[in-house]
């Protein structure tokens, strides 16, 4: 029994060994496939949550497909291009990624010395995912900035607008800013217009663009420029402007102001009295606006251009007399009255009219409104709702009332083109459309007599030297000089001075006006009233543009013949 209980009792122990490490290692490993299984769901649970995190796709707030997107090309009426996007590279970081921060700082300052340090490095040091470090570069630099290897530091491909012509059509097209968007100009309307307008147009940014066709022509608008440059040198002015619009269309065919800006350097808009003159300018028109007040009268039926008028003495209002620039102090006709620019004659006829009528005509030309049209910066005019007889006198010759040059030019097509007001556009407008928009302020046979009017004064009157100028093109308009206040009182030695025009007067087209401001006589023979600087400027430019725009020279004289009034044969 003895040596059998001792046979058997290492066997025994040996095989409960065995179990209990067969035990071990199946806990081991359930153990091991339960971490194994855990870790798998935390690995898991971790791709789901990240797949659920919108990657940050901005840069300070800028969504990137804004950033990358394009404006429209902008062209002229002839598809030259005046606006276009070029791609250019802009630098940017990821503060959680750069290493070692005062190395990038000196690594970047060593391409871009011009960076401030100490901005540098706070913009580095940020907890900030994106941040723009320099914008709109050079492809050099891009490459200088690469060869770095700067981790953190990288490029996105950005638009950048640019304008060939530089300053000529400035005031025309405005500006963008760094991000592209439109902050002036056609450029600024374009991006404030609806979504629906946008896509009808082919605006909509990011996608793909249409070019955006203007009416102006740049062939005329780069003489008008040059002609109010030349302007400001050649007559001491402080500012000069001018507009030239197709009567039967409404087109702006040029705008240009001067002092202007680079569109390229939008910072120089900021100079002073770089604004343009044009719409967001309203000054005393002056005697442009005698055209006015004769078309309201003779539409209205109270006076006809046969008719005369006593301008022998000044008319006397309380303790002031209004008197004649250069007063002929004699019974005027009415074609002298315009000839002659007598302020008398113009209130003499005006207090026919009424001056509540004639308040009533200053409204159906929209002289009390804002001209309808593309250009943000526009100025509402300065007319008084009632005038008082006083007040009606002095509007009736272009003082006591303020409105912009675009108002005018938009008055005088309408007397050239038949009668029919029609807003002026940016945009192209072919003659159906305009016709659609046509509003009738005047009959024909006004507008007939009107054309001889200007055509007249052209011939004999203060309009001479732009005739002079324009020989052949049947040009014809009105002066105006404007003395401008100056503490509070009219100065005679500070004048603003305007020229409104239309031509050619046979078969009309355009109409322009041209502003001067405080103009000096251009040498001793000459003088400082608007027929010496803006209508000589006026004869200029259509001598130059005319033939451009298709009109012939003709130098018979039955051709003025044929626009006098047949009662004044």
């Amino acid at each position: 029994m003895a040596v059998a209980t001792e046979d058997f009792a290492p066997t025994i122990a040996l095989e409960g060994a065995r179990k209990q490490r067969g035990n071990l290692t199946q806990a081991r490993i359930r153990w091991m496939i339960l971490a194994v299984v855990l870790g798998f769901g935390l690995v898991g649970g971790r791709l789901v949550q990240l797949g659920m995190v919108e990657t940050d796709q901005t840069i300070e707030g800028q969504a990137r497909d804004l950033i990358t997107a394009t404006r429209p090309p902008i062209l002229d009426r002839n598809g030259l291009e005046m606006a276009v996007d070029i791609r250019v590279p802009s630098l940017y970081a990821e503060p959680r990624r750069i290493i070692d921060v005062e190395e990038a700082v000196s690594a970047l300052r060593s391409v871009l010395p011009d960076l401030d340090e100490t901005w540098l490095r706070n913009r580095l040091s940020g907890d900030q995912g994106f941040v723009w470090v320099r914008r709109e570069l050079t492809p050099a630099i891009q490459d200088a900035v690469m060869r770095l290897g700067i981790p953190g530091v990288d490029f996105i491909t950005e638009s950048k607008r640019f304008y060939p012509a530089m300053n000529e059509a400035a005031h025309v097209l405005g500006s963008t800013n760094v991000d592209n968007q439109g902050i002036a100009g056609i450029e600024r309307h374009m991006d404030s217009e609806s979504v629906a307008l946008l896509q009808d147009l082919g605006l909509a940014r990011g996608n793909a663009l249409t070019p955006v066709e203007l009416s102006v022509d740049m062939r005329v608008q780069h003489v008008m420029h040059e002609q109010l440059v030349d302007a400001m040198t050649r007559y001491q002015a402080i500012a000069a402007a001018g507009v030239m619009m197709d009567i039967h269309t409404g087109e702006v065919i040029a705008l240009a102001s001067v002092p202007d800006f680079n569109p390229n350097e939008p910072a120089t808009a900021l100079v002073k009295d770089s604004f343009n003159r044009i719409t967001a300018g309203i000054f005393e028109p002056g005697s442009i606006f005698k055209t006015v007040t004769i078309a309201g009268a003779l539409d209205s039926g109270s006076v006809a251009i046969t008719d005369q008028f006593d301008a022998r003495y000044g008319i006397r209002f309380g303790r002031y007399t209004i008197d004649d620039f250069h007063g002929k102090h004699r019974i005027l006709t009415l074609p002298e009255v315009y000839k002659y620019s007598s302020n008398i004659g113009t209130i003499r006829i005006m207090q026919t009219l009424g001056k509540d009528n004639f308040r009533a005509f200053l409204g159906r030309m929209k002289f009390d409104e804002r001209v309808d049209f593309e250009l943000p910066e526009m100025r509402v005019p300065t007319v008084p709702k009632e005038l008082s007889e006083v007040g009606a006198a002095t509007a009736s010759f272009g003082h006591g009332l303020s409105v912009s040059p675009l108002h005018m030019v938009t008055a005088y097509a309408a007397f050239a083109n038949g009668g029919n007001y029609i807003a002026p556009t940016l945009y192209k407008r072919d003659i159906a459309e305009a016709e659609a928009l046509y509003e009738r302020v005047i009959s024909p046979e006004t507008s007939d007599s009107m054309r001889y009017l200007m055509r007249l004064n052209a011939l004999e009157g203060s309009g001479s030297q732009m005739n002079k100028a324009a020989q052949g093109y049947r040009a014809g308009g009105k002066t105006g000089t404007a003395e401008k206040v100056v503490d509070g009182r009219y100065s005679s030695s500070k004048v603003t001075n305007f020229f409104a025009s239309a031509f050619p007067l046979d078969n009309p087209r355009y109409a322009m006006v041209i502003m001067v401001d405080e103009p000096k006589a251009e040498n001793p023979q000459s003088g400082t009233t608007a027929g010496w600087n803006a209508g000589a400027i006026s004869g200029r430019v259509i001598q130059r543009v005319a033939p451009m725009l298709g009109v012939a020279p003709d130098f018979s004289e039955a051709i003025d013949q044929q626009i006098v009034p047949p009662v004044l044969r």
